[in-house]
């Protein structure tokens, strides 16, 4: 049963609030982080959304789909184990990259329903 579940695609889901006055530097660390995510085995899409709904914290959402679980883990791989979110490329993964005071919460989703 693991085999299976672990061929199954996983989206990563990230809520991005970002202030104002920081729009592009938010962009831009997204756009560096999908750069490096295209290079790597496994990554299938990456789709950025903004809110329509304006007030002083910009609100974004981006979806990162990879082919399986197990190619979610051996990207991210020792990022799950460091504060900074370091993996083994020294790449800030799991949302650690944007700078403060942006506030970054992933998880991780499995298609159940459509």
């Amino acid at each position: 049963m693991q085999e299976i579940k672990s061929l199954k695609e996983l989206s990563v889901i990230n809520f991005i609030e970002v202030p104002q006055g920081m729009e592009d530097e938010a962009i831009h660390v997204r756009n560096v982080y999908v750069d490096y995510f295209r290079k790597q085995t496994g990554f299938v899409s990456s789709t950025f959304f903004r809110s329509i709904t304006e007030d002083e914290w910009h609100k974004y959402v981006n979806i990162v789909v990879w082919a399986s679980h197990d190619h979610f883990k051996a990207v991210v791989n020792r990022g799950f184990d460091n504060p900074d979110g370091k993996n083994n490329d020294g790449m800030n993964v799991l949302g650690k990259g944007f700078p403060e005071p942006i506030r970054v919460s992933p998880s991780q989703y499995e298609v159940i329903g459509n």
